[in-house]
């Protein structure tokens, strides 16, 4: 399996498939780059496709110490895999903690983005309740540290936002856990630590949601409760931005609903490359429901 290096020295591990405009999908906390086989199969057919394992996520490399891992350092090891292949510009395409990574890419390296899917984004955002998420997050690393990655994989993957996977698809909801239970309980530990626990609430960021020109669609599932209302705060900072709620979904859309995630992101993908993606019309931003005062 090839390689980048961070700039750091820490090599992420990735796969590519396909030929064209470069397409880098970028995982959620409980996957890996096997979540986006759908999207890989789909999108190689017309797309240059790289998914990679983020650090902690073998056979990338796992640093010892949560130090190493920040959402900071999870943007720029985007732009590292960028640097490696040689791509000036690139679509990304994140779900959750990978939606996070993609959203702060745009915020740091706004001129490589050719445009962002931020997807299932939104947990640990709602500033009334950051240290229930980060009481949360200290949970997972004791659980882990208590009962190994396997009872830790089948206990998170029956969270409310995840049944629905379960519920859609039971084959490939096995194949998710099992998936889960063979990462790293230490790379596991320390993302939770230093990048999930320490991440800023989007509440934060609206001065960089409101300067972000970057085409950006925002994608979420209507059963993702901790994403829905912070999918509603980037459709209203990012100028840019579209929004897009998934019936009947929780939050692995991407593998809850392949073929409607698909179509819904290849949509937004080809407005972009025709260059028919807009900007907010200012005038669709008002108090008055009518535009008659």
């Amino acid at each position: 399996m090839p390689y980048a290096t961070a700039d750091d020295g820490v090599k992420l591990a990735y796969e590519e498939a396909g030929q064209g405009v470069p397409v880098i999908f970028v995982h959620e906390y409980a996957g890996d780059l096997r979540s986006w086989e759908p999207q890989m199969r789909h999108f190689a057919r017309r797309y240059r496709c790289v998914a990679y394992n983020a650090r902690g996520y073998p056979p990338s490399d796992v640093p010892p110490t949560p130090a190493s891992y920040s959402q900071a350092r999870a943007a720029d090891d985007i732009a590292a895999v960028l640097d490696h292949l040689g791509v000036a510009q690139a679509h990304i395409v994140g779900l959750s903690m990978g939606g996070f990574a993609t959203l702060h890419f745009g915020f740091r390296h706004a001129a490589r983005a050719r445009s962002l899917v931020v997807a299932g984004c939104g947990y640990g955002a709602d500033p009334a309740k950051r240290a229930d998420f980060r009481a949360e997050a200290e949970a997972v690393v004791a659980y882990i540290q208590a009962n190994g990655m396997e009872a830790f994989a089948a206990k998170y993957a029956v969270g409310p936002s995840r049944v629905q996977f379960e519920r859609a698809d039971p084959r490939g909801f096995a194949e998710f856990i099992r998936q889960l239970a063979e990462h790293s309980p230490l790379g596991s530990i320390n993302t939770q630590l230093g990048v999930q626990r320490e991440r800023p609430s989007l509440y934060d960021l609206t001065a960089e949601m409101q300067a972000l020109r970057v085409p950006t669609l925002v994608v979420t599932g209507d059963e993702d409760w901790p994403c829905l209302l912070p999918g509603v705060l980037l459709k209203q900072n990012i100028p840019s931005a579209a929004l897009a709620v998934m019936p009947n979904c929780g939050h692995a859309i991407n593998l809850e609903d392949p073929d409607q995630f698909n179509r819904i992101v290849g949509d937004f993908l080809a407005q972009v490359d025709s260059g028919r993606w807009p900007q907010r019309d200012p005038r669709a931003i008002g108090t008055s429901t009518t535009g008659m005062r």
